[in-house]
């Protein structure tokens, strides 16, 4: 499996003067995920998929060795939709401003997602995020809750060489680790304390 980290966005509603997955967390947010990603032994190669939208993070994601994958930096949803055609076996895909992503919850991901499936997305319930002091943009309606994506999914690239709309299955998990990510100055705040 791969492991593939999205990390060319532009970061723009975080209004820092500094790029987003540079913000310090102890150490660098991407760090974190990077760590993550390394720490549990599941994946055959690990990628940071970057673009021109964060130049200063794709030189520090070059300084620590890790593969990189240059994107058109046109947004999440296309830079994914780029990167994923160009592997042959199943992709775990996470948003690089995931500071308290580990090695645990990725296993336990892996463990509930199955890779004969197209494309599966972690949810978590609005309700959840509330409780957390975090917000979303964007929610789905999922069992009947609203939930929101949190920026990981398990993709199967065979099935979607073809790149039009494929089935989505949801799998809701309401953990900490996969809900804080810094889309606001807000969401920076709040980690901040925690």
């Amino acid at each position: 499996m791969i492991g593939l980290i999205m990390c060319g966005g532009k970061g723009t509603r975080m209004k820092s003067k500094e790029e987003k997955l540079l913000l310090v967390y102890e150490k660098p947010i991407i760090q974190h995920v990077i760590k993550a990603f390394e720490s549990t032994g599941n994946f055959s190669k690990i990628v940071c998929a970057t673009s021109n939208n964060a130049p200063k993070t794709r030189e520090f994601i070059s300084t620590l060795g890790i593969t990189m994958l240059e994107t058109k930096g046109n947004g999440y949803a296309s830079d994914l939709r780029e990167s994923i055609i160009l592997f042959d076996e199943p992709v775990f895909v996470a948003s690089g401003d995931m500071p308290l992503l580990d090695s645990e919850i990725i296993a336990k991901i892996l463990s509930l997602a199955d890779c004969r499936n197209v494309w599966s997305s972690i949810l978590v319930r609005k309700s959840f995020l509330s409780f957390l002091g975090l917000e979303a943009e964007f929610f789905v309606t999922e069992n009947g809750e609203q939930c929101a994506y949190t920026g990981i999914s398990v993709v199967n690239p065979k099935m979607v060489r073809n790149l039009e709309y494929v089935a989505e299955s949801n799998i809701v998990l309401d953990d900490r680790r996969i809900a804080i990510n810094l889309n606001t100055q807000k969401d920076y705040d709040l980690l901040c304390t925690t």
